[in-house]
């Protein structure tokens, strides 16, 4: 089973799920800030964290099926479920397949499109760098996915974010590289899931094409999403706005200050 921390005893359930070459240990600035009427169930991700390589590809649906896994296990249904960037396509996946099982689906700083072919490509020229040059693919990625003008005040949490990644398995992450490649368009899901979607964005993610994203989102009454002034890591970049964020809308609990 997939490695998994849970904590607090709030009566609403938020599953978290961290991106590429991240693990559970992501969420520490943004649980500080989520409710307590939250219990948080972190998970690692396949050949990240402390989760064992399962394949040689990690599909997006494995992953999912591995997710379910826990959940069973844990005795949860109805839950709140949140994805950060890979953990977003996991999620999609989920969705399409255990739909039953969510209260709510949070794409956080993700995107239910495929990799366009250009994307496609990048990847596979990734694999051999990620086999034998790990360290340098890692040092030379990670500063890109933060908000570029304000690389100086987010220098210690992309220290961070730097720490975490080259704490990950390079061949988990190539299975995880190999997966999203594989990924196909998940559109439909948010066209036709009957629980509430939100979508958190950044202005100045390089990972995401957000205005892509944003744009083409299903016109429908459950569906919310929020533009924020950051790259690819809002856990790290602004998580006392997406706290809010995620309080008011899965549990609309207004901030003190929107209170009238």
């Amino acid at each position: 089973m997939l490695n998994f921390e849970k904590k607090g005893n709030g009566k609403e359930t938020l599953v978290l799920l961290h991106g590429f070459m991240e693990n559970i240990s992501i969420w520490s600035d943004l649980e500080k800030k989520l409710s307590a009427d939250f219990t948080l169930l972190k998970i690692d991700l396949p050949g990240h964290g402390k989760s064992d390589i399962l394949a040689e590809v990690h599909t997006m649906e494995m992953m999912a099926e591995e997710v379910k896994k826990v959940l069973d296990d844990q005795n949860l249904k109805n839950v709140h479920l949140l994805g950060h960037s890979m953990g977003g396509y996991v999620s999609l996946a989920f969705a399409e397949q255990f739909s039953e099982y969510l209260k709510s689906l949070t794409l956080f700083f993700s995107t239910y499109f495929p990799d366009d072919e250009e994307k496609k490509e990048q990847r596979k020229k990734s694999y051999r760098v990620i086999k034998d040059a790990f360290a340098h693919y890692a040092r030379v990625g990670i500063p890109n996915l933060f908000n570029p003008n304000e690389r100086d005040v987010l220098e210690g949490k992309i220290e961070t974010a730097l720490e975490v990644a080259l704490s990950t398995n390079n061949l988990g992450a190539l299975a995880c590289v190999k997966g999203m490649v594989e990924r196909t368009d998940k559109k439909h899901i948010l066209e036709n899931l009957e629980c509430k979607i939100l979508v958190l964005a950044g202005k100045h993610d390089n990972a995401v094409k957000t205005e892509n994203t944003i744009k083409n989102l299903p016109d429908r009454t459950n569906i919310k999403s929020y533009v924020l002034d950051c790259g690819h890591n809002g856990h790290w970049e602004k998580p006392s706005i997406c706290a809010e964020i995620i309080n008011t809308e899965l549990l609309h609990h207004l901030p003190k200050k929107l209170v009238l």
